[in-house]
Protein backbone atom coordinates (compact mmCIF):
# COMPACT_ATOMS: atom_id res chain seq x y z
CA UNK A 1 0.00 0.00 0.00
CA UNK A 2 1.42 3.29 -1.20
CA UNK A 3 1.54 6.71 1.58
CA UNK A 4 -0.64 7.91 0.05
CA UNK A 5 -3.60 5.74 -0.08
CA UNK A 6 -2.21 5.60 3.81
CA UNK A 7 -2.73 9.17 4.10
CA UNK A 8 -6.31 9.69 2.06
CA UNK A 9 -7.97 7.64 5.25
CA UNK A 10 -6.31 9.49 7.88
CA UNK A 11 -7.33 12.87 6.18
CA UNK A 12 -10.68 11.78 6.03
CA UNK A 13 -10.71 10.70 9.40
CA UNK A 14 -9.42 14.14 11.21
CA UNK A 15 -11.35 15.78 9.02
CA UNK A 16 -14.12 13.67 10.42
CA UNK A 17 -12.92 14.18 13.90
CA UNK A 18 -12.43 18.11 13.07
CA UNK A 19 -16.00 18.33 12.49
CA UNK A 20 -17.28 16.46 15.26
CA UNK A 21 -15.32 18.89 17.59
CA UNK A 22 -17.06 21.71 15.84
CA UNK A 23 -20.19 20.47 16.41
CA UNK A 24 -19.55 19.45 19.94
CA UNK A 25 -17.88 22.90 20.90
CA UNK A 26 -21.35 24.96 18.99
CA UNK A 27 -23.78 23.04 20.84
CA UNK A 28 -22.29 23.36 23.86
CA UNK A 29 -22.26 27.06 23.30
CA UNK A 30 -25.63 27.50 22.30
CA UNK A 31 -26.30 25.11 25.96
CA UNK A 32 -24.23 27.99 27.87
CA UNK A 33 -26.25 31.02 25.57
CA UNK A 34 -30.01 29.53 26.65
CA UNK A 35 -28.73 28.85 30.40
CA UNK A 36 -27.25 32.53 30.49
CA UNK A 37 -30.44 34.09 28.76
CA UNK A 38 -32.76 32.06 31.05
CA UNK A 39 -30.78 32.16 34.37
CA UNK A 40 -32.13 35.67 35.66
CA UNK A 41 -35.80 34.66 36.01
CA UNK A 42 -34.87 30.86 37.31
CA UNK A 43 -32.87 32.84 40.73
CA UNK A 44 -36.22 33.08 42.38
CA UNK A 45 -36.47 29.87 42.88
CA UNK A 46 -34.01 30.33 45.72
CA UNK A 47 -33.62 33.74 45.63
CA UNK A 48 -31.14 33.57 49.30
CA UNK A 49 -29.47 30.08 48.30
CA UNK A 50 -28.01 28.78 45.70
CA UNK A 51 -30.73 29.01 43.25
CA UNK A 52 -31.49 27.41 39.61
CA UNK A 53 -30.56 30.76 38.10
CA UNK A 54 -26.85 30.45 39.74
CA UNK A 55 -26.92 26.43 38.69
CA UNK A 56 -27.98 27.79 35.31
CA UNK A 57 -24.62 30.58 35.58
CA UNK A 58 -22.38 27.48 36.52
CA UNK A 59 -23.37 24.78 34.10
CA UNK A 60 -23.27 27.60 31.29
CA UNK A 61 -19.68 28.30 32.51
CA UNK A 62 -18.67 24.86 32.53
CA UNK A 63 -20.05 24.12 29.15
CA UNK A 64 -17.80 27.31 27.77
CA UNK A 65 -14.46 25.70 29.02
CA UNK A 66 -15.21 22.60 27.88
CA UNK A 67 -16.00 23.50 24.78
CA UNK A 68 -13.30 25.68 24.37
CA UNK A 69 -11.42 22.56 25.55
CA UNK A 70 -12.69 20.47 22.91
CA UNK A 71 -11.60 22.78 20.05
CA UNK A 72 -8.08 23.09 22.19
CA UNK A 73 -6.78 19.88 22.48
CA UNK A 74 -9.67 17.45 21.39
CA UNK A 75 -8.07 15.01 23.64
CA UNK A 76 -10.02 12.16 25.16
CA UNK A 77 -10.20 13.44 28.29
CA UNK A 78 -12.11 16.92 26.78
CA UNK A 79 -14.32 14.74 24.95
CA UNK A 80 -15.28 12.63 27.66
CA UNK A 81 -15.78 15.98 29.78
CA UNK A 82 -17.82 17.56 26.90
CA UNK A 83 -19.94 13.76 27.08
CA UNK A 84 -20.95 14.42 31.30
CA UNK A 85 -21.63 18.13 30.39
CA UNK A 86 -23.95 17.43 27.32
CA UNK A 87 -25.83 14.28 29.21
CA UNK A 88 -26.18 15.77 32.68
CA UNK A 89 -27.66 18.46 31.45
CA UNK A 90 -29.57 16.70 28.93
CA UNK A 91 -30.93 14.28 32.05
CA UNK A 92 -31.19 16.93 34.54
CA UNK A 93 -34.04 19.04 31.62
CA UNK A 94 -35.75 15.78 31.17
CA UNK A 95 -35.97 14.90 34.87
CA UNK A 96 -36.85 18.47 36.43
CA UNK A 97 -39.67 18.42 33.07
CA UNK A 98 -41.37 15.09 34.23
CA UNK A 99 -40.53 14.48 37.69
CA UNK A 100 -40.87 16.61 40.71
CA UNK A 101 -37.21 16.45 42.70
CA UNK A 102 -37.86 17.84 45.93
CA UNK A 103 -35.21 20.63 46.96
CA UNK A 104 -31.75 19.12 48.13
CA UNK A 105 -29.53 20.33 50.17
CA UNK A 106 -28.81 23.40 49.23
CA UNK A 107 -30.13 22.54 45.41
CA UNK A 108 -33.61 24.24 44.70
CA UNK A 109 -36.24 22.09 43.55
CA UNK A 110 -36.73 22.83 39.79
CA UNK A 111 -39.64 21.12 38.60
CA UNK A 112 -41.10 22.56 35.50
CA UNK A 113 -43.48 20.79 33.79
CA UNK A 114 -43.36 22.19 30.15
CA UNK A 115 -42.22 22.43 27.16
CA UNK A 116 -41.25 25.80 25.63
CA UNK A 117 -38.69 26.73 22.90
CA UNK A 118 -35.39 27.79 25.10
CA UNK A 119 -35.75 24.85 26.85
CA UNK A 120 -36.49 22.35 24.15
CA UNK A 121 -33.25 23.66 22.60
CA UNK A 122 -30.87 23.28 25.29
CA UNK A 123 -32.05 19.77 25.27
CA UNK A 124 -31.81 19.18 21.84
CA UNK A 125 -28.31 20.38 21.98
CA UNK A 126 -27.26 19.13 24.84
CA UNK A 127 -28.10 15.57 23.54
CA UNK A 128 -26.27 16.19 20.71
CA UNK A 129 -23.36 17.38 22.76
CA UNK A 130 -23.15 14.06 23.98
CA UNK A 131 -24.12 11.78 20.67
CA UNK A 132 -21.30 14.15 19.33
CA UNK A 133 -18.44 13.21 22.29
CA UNK A 134 -19.29 9.65 22.16
CA UNK A 135 -18.60 9.30 18.82
CA UNK A 136 -15.41 11.41 18.91
CA UNK A 137 -14.02 9.17 21.74
CA UNK A 138 -15.00 5.70 19.72
CA UNK A 139 -12.88 7.58 16.93
CA UNK A 140 -9.89 7.95 18.86
CA UNK A 141 -7.70 5.49 19.42
CA UNK A 142 -6.27 5.02 22.86
CA UNK A 143 -3.19 5.69 23.09
CA UNK A 144 -0.66 4.05 24.65
CA UNK A 145 2.52 5.22 26.78
CA UNK A 146 3.92 7.69 23.68
CA UNK A 147 4.63 6.07 20.73
CA UNK A 148 1.33 5.95 18.50
CA UNK A 149 2.25 3.93 15.19
CA UNK A 150 1.09 6.40 12.13
CA UNK A 151 1.13 3.39 9.65
CA UNK A 152 4.05 4.99 7.85
CA UNK A 153 6.27 2.07 9.23
CA UNK A 154 5.67 -1.10 10.35
CA UNK A 155 4.97 -1.15 14.23
CA UNK A 156 7.31 -3.48 16.67
CA UNK A 157 5.93 -6.61 18.12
Amino acid sequence: MTTAAIAAPRAAGHTFSLVLRVLLAVSLAVDAVVHLRLAGGYQQSAPSGIGAGNLFRIEAGVALVVAAWVLWRGSRSALLAAFAVGFSAAVAVVLYRYVNVPALGPLPAMYEPVWFFEKALSAVFEGVAAAAALTAVALIPRQRGSHVPTGDAPAAN
